[in-house]
């Protein structure tokens, strides 16, 4: 879906994106994460042709849109049928409607009179602007301003959606329903490429996660992946609750109470199994036992370091 190889991209004296290599692949949601400055809107821009890289390679949708400092302008046109995009920072006409809003970007794509005025009715419903579907967005919060930009982002029903930042001033129940909708544009086969600086909203709806410092893609893989390959190195941290007291003071791990019955241990290695059998041996049962997962901001910290 998207492929970027070597990509380079400077302005004067900073080097934005540094040999930069990334893909999306069909039917994922992929969270773009990296600190401020890390080159994520440079990306971005870059795929969507909004900006020119000096070096590397982009393909979208099996198209070669870019190489080496040139567009083919020809088939970015054709891919860019195909993509929704909602800008991080976008200037919307505050003497407009929504309705009116979406018909002329509805006139951009050329969708027909009857789909178009069809499509607009859904997305309206769709992003909760039902209400204000007449009230000129100059009088539009922040957060109402961030629903139309993704209706506008949905107007022609693409196979890809980029969005930049999109969930920045909606509040918890605007947040909810964003992530529903990121949720159904999976199931209808879509892909979704974001980028986020709120990590919470990235490990809730993402399955695939890229990190991104000082221009160079440094973390890549399902979210289940790198949370195995962050276990492996961090080492494990597994809870458990037994039915009696043990005492655990000659155990070969670092052992912490957490309360009556109630354990910490901390390994080197997944050793459940071993756990399960000491405990055993000292005349005890195990009522429960997990393995305390790393969260996505622990990983992301970590990698920034």
């Amino acid at each position: 879906m998207i492929v970027i190889e070597n990509l380079v991209k400077r302005y004067k004296d900073v080097t934005a994106l540094q040999g930069l290599n990334l893909e999306v692949k069909p039917g994922q949601i992929y969270g773009f994460l990296g600190p401020n400055g890390a080159g994520k809107s440079t990306t971005i821009l870059s795929t969507l042709g909004l900006i020119f890289p000096q070096q590397g390679r982009i393909q979208l949708f099996d198209l070669e849109v870019f190489r080496d400092g040139k567009y083919d302008e020809g088939k970015l046109v054709e891919a860019k049928r195909r993509i929704g995009y909602m800008p991080e920072h976008a200037t919307l006409w505050d003497f407009l409607t929504p309705v009116q809003t979406l018909d002329i970007i509805a006139d951009a794509f050329k969708i027909p009179k009857g789909e178009k005025e069809k499509r607009i009715r859904e997305l309206i419903e769709l992003v909760g602007l039902e209400d204000a579907k007449d009230r000129k967005v100059g009088k539009f919060s922040k957060g109402m301003r961030q629903r139309l930009l993704l209706a506008q982002a949905l107007i022609n029903d693409p196979d890809l959606l980029i969005l930049d930042e999109p969930m920045n001033g909606l509040d918890p129940m605007g947040i909810a329903e964003f992530k529903d909708i990121i949720r159904e544009q999976k199931k209808a086969g879509k892909t979704v490429f974001f980028s986020s600086h709120i990590l919470a909203h990235v490990e809730e709806v993402c399955d695939t996660v890229g990190v991104i410092v000082k221009g160079r893609l440094v973390l890549e893989g399902s979210l289940e992946k790198i949370k195995e390959e962050f276990l492996k190195k961090a080492g494990y941290v597994i809870i458990i609750e037994t039915n009696k007291p043990v005492d655990l003071s000659n155990a070969p791990w670092n052992v912490s109470p957490l309360g009556e019955n109630k354990y910490r241990i901390t390994a080197s290695s997944d050793v459940r199994e071993d756990v399960h059998d000491f405990i055993t041996s000292k005349g005890a049962k195990i009522l429960s036992m997990q393995v305390k997962e790393p969260s996505l901001e622990e990983i992301f910290l970590k990698v920034v370091e």
